[in-house]
């Protein structure tokens, strides 16, 4: 019998539910080391978070008239999540009106009478409260199971987000006035100021519009982060860019000048549909590379300098139907892994009481189904699971001694050596430690045994003659993820492929170049470096790092 998305989704939940039940929240307060987010420990924290809007006209987290506010915070947990953006709207916290308005008023006011009666079944203690108290209530569950929270200020007024002309674009729009948004981080901060699971605040999403531009964000920015710090030390301030916040490329020569040092971190936001139509219409390597390499240019370069930046908002139709967004998924998967990146998927949302006009609007990029019972893509829930905890950084075990694992972006899983000539994908918590060296070997910890390809469409193998040609690894394409070795005999050009069962073979590379309806996923592999412990093992080997990371005055 072939089991129904139904079930599956519900069985990620509940297999990853064990999971959940142990983990609890890091050394608090965070702060920053270098690019790193961390605890008050010292040890890397790794933000993987869901966006939960709570934002748009009734003021209300979204779901809560169809799962008790309790359900949904151990399903962010049981996803593997450990940390939820939750967003808000200015007038939240600055018009006393609204924020004393009874969840039962603000929906029933909108015409939502049936989500009133949802509220009513799965949150009766909700319905009543006022509109500040049930934003706590949703923080206080979260905090429950172990989820950190970060508040987002989307908008001023309650609605979607985000347009050009919706009033809320920049400083001094129509609906943005600065103080009173300074008022609103402020009082924001203050309220949560002894909540331990706020962990962070995200001054304003997306920044666009024509009357963006730098010099005003420099000044507004600034005021923001010292008004959040004063009001609340122990959180994380969170700055946006420009352009949608596609865009940080003006922090390259002028650096943000606070009173305060290690809590300072930036986000960047990046969709498929940022790129234009260059994943329909490009062949997929070449889309890839011009799109990282943008992204490197509007942002991630900050890494390379030494402060934090997150992706605060990834996201995708999570049908699986759409072609270039599932490029581009694929695509981001592969920096984020590389470069061990923070991120949030927007969004955990199903759906929406209301959005845009519409009644009980369908959220396809949406983590949970429409009626909020189980995950709307399992795989994707299981394909992200390992770059849920942190591949490298401050703290970790073993981490003395990077070493490289071999990431297929695809699937989410790493090679692992079966015997000789058995290489199959597997978990990465039970991944090999591989040293890629600068002669481009791939050799097995402590085996001296390299990776080496035979002939084309044989399994890869490990061997001992790792000075062969067909024991040098390339990194081609210019998407740099083709891993590809010429062969002894005839010098013909192999790359590694994942076949449908799992096993890693040496195949003809495909989809290099030009063809844009050519899917290259299967041979998509990264390199990456690592020190999480390794299993039954206990030292590593030494190995090139990208590190160590630039000090800043974060």
């Amino acid at each position: 019998m072939v089991p129904s998305p139904l079930l599956l989704g519900l069985l990620v939940v509940l297999l990853a539910s064990a999971r959940a039940i142990s983990v609890s929240l890091p050394a608090l307060p965070l702060s920053t080391s270098s690019r790193w987010v961390v605890g008050a420990d010292g040890r890397r924290v790794k933000l993987a978070c869901a966006n939960w809007a709570s934002h748009l006209e009734p003021v209300a987290a979204e779901g809560l008239s169809r799962r008790g506010v309790g359900d949904i915070a151990a399903r962010v947990a049981a996803m593997g999540f450990n940390c939820v953006r939750l967003t808000w709207p200015t007038y939240l916290a600055t018009n006393a009106t609204l924020s004393s308005l009874p969840l039962r008023w603000s929906l029933e006011r909108l015409g939502l009478r049936e989500s009133a009666a949802g509220v009513r079944v799965n949150n009766p203690d909700l319905l009543d409260l006022p509109l500040i108290d049930v934003f706590r209530e949703v923080v206080s569950a979260l905090a429950n199971n172990s989820i950190m929270v970060i508040l987002d200020n989307q908008m001023t007024t309650p609605g979607w987000c985000c347009s050009r002309s919706d009033g809320n674009t920049f400083f001094g729009d129509k609906y943005f006035d600065p103080e009173e948004w300074l008022k609103g981080l402020s009082a924001m901060a203050t309220m949560f100021k002894n909540t331990k699971n706020v962990v962070g605040m995200s001054l304003r999403n997306e920044l666009r519009g024509p009357y963006q531009n730098v010099s005003l964000w420099y000044r507004y920015m600034q005021q923001g982060a010292e008004a959040v710090h004063a009001a609340n030390p122990n959180v994380l301030v969170i700055l946006s860019g420009l352009d949608f916040d596609n865009t940080l490329s003006f922090l390259f020569t002028k650096k943000v000048e606070l009173s305060f040092t290690g809590k300072l971190v930036f986000e960047q936001h990046w969709y498929g549909f940022s790129d234009g139509t260059d994943w329909d219409h490009q062949n997929q390597n070449d889309a890839c590379g011009v799109a990282v390499e943008s992204i490197r240019t509007k942002g991630l370069f900050l890494l390379q300098q030494g402060w934090p930046l997150f992706f605060s908002e990834i996201g995708f139709d999570m049908s699986g139907t759409h072609t270039s967004d599932n490029r581009y998924l694929t695509c981001f998967l592969s920096m984020a892994a590389e470069m061990d990146l923070d991120w949030a998927i927007w969004a955990l949302q199903g759906s929406y009481y209301i959005r845009e006009g519409i009644l009980a609007y369908d959220e396809t990029y949406g983590l949970l189904s429409w009626d909020w019972c189980t995950a709307r893509n399992p795989s994707f829930i299981k394909r992200i699971n390992p770059l849920q905890s942190p591949f490298q950084g401050p703290g970790l075990l073993s981490s003395k001694k990077p070493y490289n694992v071999i990431f297929h972006l695809l699937t989410g899983l790493c090679v692992l050596v079966k015997s000789a000539n058995s290489l199959k994908l597997g978990s990465c918590d039970e991944s090999n430690a591989w040293n890629y060296t600068s002669t481009s070997e791939l050799i097995l910890k402590h085996t001296g045994q390299c990776l080496e390809a035979k002939s084309v469409g044989d399994t890869a193998k490990l061997g001992a003659g790792c000075g062969k040609s067909c024991s040098k690894w390339q990194l081609i394409s210019n998407s740099s993820m083709h891993v590809s070795t010429e062969l002894a005999k005839n010098g013909t050009r192999v790359c590694l492929d994942a076949s449908p069962d799992g096993v890693i073979m040496t195949n003809q590379c495909k989809c290099l170049s030009e063809d844009p309806y050519c899917n290259p996923e299967s041979q998509w592999f990264k390199v990456i470096l690592s020190s999480r412990g390794i299993p039954a093992e206990a030292s590593i080997l030494q190995l090139p790092s990208l590190g160590p990371w630039p000090a800043t005055s974060s």
